[in-house]
């Protein structure tokens, strides 16, 4: 916590971020550091509360791809089951000299042809409840299969930004004073161009004896840039129009605050703009640190290497310059 008086004056306060100001009414972070909100919902069920759609787009590979799996294996154990209570005699192929787990996994194994419509005709349906059965997992099998190609070629076909943040913020030398830093670079081999930064600071401040939420625009050296094939260190200078400014080391560690980091880019091949975001609170800045350079000639001088492995790698620096009276950026 710290006091609005701390806050540099001249810097004005947002009021259209989209957050609430009572800071008694939240919990931890406003954004997780994968960019979603930290947000749970309440009031309805499950069902309503959550878009399966979204969900299922937004799963890991391995994830979604074992979801699939177990959806098509489980179904296949209620169908075989639904054969099973009808009476296997009612499959013709189904060996009545085999034992009772052979013939299930006869069932299972007719049912998985059922389901993908392969039917190789070994085992095939007699009666009406049997046929009955078959002829609904048929369609059944069928819907699923539509689903499950719409929501691949939906994962291939989304655009993403596909870029990555440093793990911490860093408070670094910058000119005659210090700024507060953080890198983003692209990890896959999509061309982004005309990429923007917003950065909004949330701070939990004492105001008229109350904690509050104040929200601040953060002025960076560069918001924008052509293209964003390399890393991008964003940086805000802590002068006399940062909210930050005449802060202490200490006011960032005994505040609670966040940094909220918004990146849109222009994806050419998609012809789509992307949006990716996350956050640092002000636990994870580090005081006193400058990024290691990530990117470097190879050995035969014809390509830039981008080493997305130092995306967060650091060293120290020397920031008790900017803590003296006479600079006047950060006062301790």
């Amino acid at each position: 916590m710290t006091s609005l008086r701390r806050i540099n004056s001249r810097a004005k306060a947002e009021i259209n971020t989209g957050f609430g100001i009572n800071a008694a009414d939240y919990g931890g972070r406003f954004v997780n550091k994968d960019g979603s909100p930290n947000i749970e919902k309440r009031g309805v069920n499950l069902l309503e509360r959550i878009s399966w759609y979204h969900t299922m787009l937004q799963l890991s590979r391995t994830k979604f791809f074992l979801i699939i799996l177990l959806f098509y294996i489980l179904i296949n154990f209620v169908f075989a089951g639904g054969y099973c209570i009808i009476g296997l005699e009612h499959l013709n192929g189904v060996s009545a000299n085999s034992s009772g787990l052979d013939k299930f996994g006869q069932a299972y194994f007719f049912s998985a042809q059922t389901f993908t419509t392969v039917g190789y005709g070994h085992i095939s349906p007699s009666g009406f409840l049997t046929s009955m059965l078959s002829s609904f997992e048929a369609l059944t099998g069928l819907l699923s299969f539509a689903l499950a190609t719409g929501l691949l070629y939906g994962r291939f076909s989304k655009p993403k930004a596909y870029i990555q943040f440093s793990k911490n913020a860093l408070l670094a030398p910058y000119k005659d004073g210090i700024a507060l830093m953080m890198r983003i670079a692209p990890y896959k081999n999509n061309s982004l161009t005309d990429a923007e930064a917003k950065i909004t600071v949330g701070m939990a401040v004492e105001e008229n004896g109350k904690m509050v939420n104040k929200f601040f625009t953060l002025g960076l050296e560069f918001d924008k840039v052509n293209a964003l094939s390399l890393s991008w260190t964003l940086v805000h200078p802590i002068n006399e129009d940062s909210p930050f400014y005449k802060f202490s080391i200490d006011d960032f560690k005994n505040t609670i605050g966040e940094i909220i980091v918004y990146i849109k880019a222009f994806d050419d091949m998609f012809s789509n703009t992307v949006v990716t975001r996350s956050s640092y609170t002000f636990k994870e800045i580090i005081p006193g640190a400058k990024f290691v350079m990530m990117y470097y000639r190879n050995g035969e001088n014809n390509k830039t290497v981008l080493d997305l492995a130092k995306l967060g790698t650091y060293t120290p620096a020397d920031i008790s310059y900017a803590f003296t009276e006479d600079k006047n950026v950060v006062n301790g």
